[in-house]
């Protein structure tokens, strides 16, 4: 199904809403899933951070889903697709980064801590995904931000999120991945 950017977003909100889990790998990969998530593309600078946003509320955290994910839309929508070769950051971590900051309320000019470990969250899973290597693959960024999400997460926050095992369903649709390189490839497990 090829539609615009616009749409695939609107209909990642609408699943976001309709989801119970509090297990953001899971909540990613049945979104990864539909026909309206490409195997590569800037669905995932709102995807990824809304699969976050979800677990986060479906564990207790303190925010109105559907205006985070509105939030989410408005500020992943800004980034380029391809960001990751071009300005050499991950639109997968920029987005849970985005999505803290929205949990947080944070913005540039925010003077708690919550700004800076809004960006050693960031920091933290742009190492994580660097230390794998290129080239691009979505799924297997996503699953790093979101696991690297999930431990900062359940350390700085009063929620606890679920985390599970990755195994990846979708190489096969991937010209690029790098298979036994991946920490995520099926033959690993």
């Amino acid at each position: 199904m090829d539609l615009p950017l616009s749409d695939r977003n609107k209909l990642i909100i609408e699943y976001c809403l309709t989801e119970k889990s509090k297990n953001p790998i899971e909540i990613a990969k049945r979104l990864m899933r539909k026909d309206f998530v490409r195997i590569h593309g800037p669905e995932h600078h709102v995807l990824d951070g809304a699969s976050i946003l979800t677990a986060f509320y479906n564990a207790g955290g303190n925010i109105h889903l559907e205006t985070a994910l509105n939030k989410l839309v408005e500020r992943g929508e800004k980034m380029l697709g391809a960001i990751c070769g071009y300005w050499g950051v991950c639109g997968s971590a920029t987005s849970i980064g985005a999505s803290l900051s929205i949990i947080n309320g944070t913005g540039p000019l925010t003077k708690t801590d919550d700004w800076a470990n809004n960006m050693l969250y960031v920091s933290d899973a742009l190492k994580n995904i660097a230390n794998v290597g290129g080239p691009r693959c979505c799924k297997r960024d996503a699953f790093i931000s979101i696991l690297t999400a999930v431990d900062f997460i359940n350390c700085n926050y009063p929620v606890q999120i679920e985390k599970s095992d990755v195994v990846c369903e979708f190489f096969n649709k991937n010209e690029q991945c790098i298979s036994t390189r991946c920490p995520f490839f099926k033959s690993k497990q």
